[in-house]
């Protein structure tokens, strides 16, 4: 716990049999109370893995849901576990856990109510192996980004996030997409909702093992991207209006 508040790492999994030990084994739990896996119908032994290292609360979807829905599970579980602060970390190990007490700091003391993990803050993605045609992208489309929603974040595309409990509650994070652009129509709600986002360095490490979406989904990664961020701003201009800036 922080501040008497009950810290919840949540580990979207697919695949993760070869990393999730070493993640694992790096999380504080000298702050950190609960651990939920969800495990994407992956074909290895991600499951296994998970219960020998006493994860008391894993799940595992029937079939393949997808990124979104995969987080969708996530963070449905910590909030009825009763989590007051949410922290997302891939098991693949491309994000070091040794930041949660940061972020979880940053939330705890209700400075903010989400945190990013920026890979871009500093000079660290392209020394920690981020392939270059990744980072231009995540430039480009991190300063489109920007424009239209009128913020000043280093990138949208990070996946380590926290989150305190009343923003997850605020956001209608189950009305998102399945797919990957799950976390940017998620940093879009918490944009529209009115709350400030705060992001901390992270070191970058990319390896074989660590988990990467193909050129295919790169492409409807993007163009779902810019789709968000229209969608955005036309609801904030009052001209349309799109289901997941509704209410939970």
């Amino acid at each position: 716990m922080i501040h008497n508040k009950k810290v919840v790492v949540v580990l979207p999994a697919y695949n993760a049999a070869k990393t999730l030990k070493i993640t694992y084994d790096e999380i504080d739990f000298s702050i950190v109370d609960d651990v939920i896996l969800v495990d994407d119908h992956s074909n290895d032994d991600t499951v296994e893995v998970g219960k020998k290292l006493g994860i008391k609360h894993i799940i595992r979807h029937d079939q393949n849901k997808g990124y979104g829905g995969n987080q969708k599970s996530c963070y449905n579980k910590a909030i009825e576990l009763g989590a007051d602060i949410v922290i997302m970390l891939h098991p693949d190990y491309q994000y070091t856990p040794k930041l949660i007490p940061a972020m979880s700091h940053l939330i705890g003391s209700e400075l903010y109510h989400v945190v990013l993990g920026s890979r871009i803050l500093g000079r660290g993605a392209l020394k920690g192996g981020m392939p270059v045609i990744k980072y231009v992208a995540n430039r480009g489309l991190t300063f489109i980004q920007n424009l239209l929603m009128n913020a000043k974040l280093s990138e949208y595309h990070t996946g380590y996030r926290a989150f305190s409990r009343e923003a997850l509650e605020k956001v209608n994070f189950n009305a998102n997409s399945d797919n990957f652009v799950f976390d940017n129509q998620m940093l879009a709600q918490i944009w529209y909702a009115g709350y400030e986002i705060a992001e901390i360095t992270c070191p970058t490490k990319y390896f074989n093992d660590a988990s990467s979406i193909n050129l295919k989904n790169s492409t409807i990664y993007a163009l779902g991207v810019m789709r968000t961020a229209v969608q955005y701003r036309l609801e904030k201009w009052g001209i349309a209006k799109h289901h997941i800036f509704g209410k939970q």
